[in-house]
């Protein structure tokens, strides 16, 4: 896979294919089976966005390097999805805890020395 510049264009399919050295059906086939979802133009022409060449390089690491078939890719890519999910809905909830600690704590705390009151000793007589 060809290093690439970070930016905000969308790319053509003949020219993702060309950087990736994919034939253009290859990336008709992977939008055909939903691995792959490209914007279109006004046109009607697919436009690859940047993360659409992440999802791309993942899907290419996984067929070409690993030899994981099309369904294993769709099976694969669908868990990570979830993961990212599952891992926001965590951080969520451990945002959302951490903030009730906090606010459960705060009237616990010990109080500054200044902030303290003097409670006045009584001496008791003895019998």
């Amino acid at each position: 896979m060809a290093p690439r510049a970070k930016s905000k264009a969308a790319y053509m399919i003949s020219s993702v294919a060309e950087q990736y050295e994919i034939h253009p059906q290859t990336l008709r086939l992977y939008e055909r089976e939903g691995l792959l979802k490209p914007s279109r133009s006004d046109g009607n022409t697919r436009m690859y966005t940047e993360a659409d060449l992440q999802r791309l390089e993942v899907i290419l690491h996984l067929t070409r390097d690993l030899g994981v078939n099309l369904a294993g890719v769709e099976i694969i890519l669908n868990m990570r999805e979830k993961m990212r999910q599952m891992q926001e809905q965590i951080e969520h909830f451990v945002e959302t805890l951490n903030q009730e600690l906090a606010a459960h704590a705060a009237p616990l705390r010990e109080p500054k020395s200044s902030e303290r009151t003097l409670i006045p000793f009584v001496e008791m007589k003895r019998r």
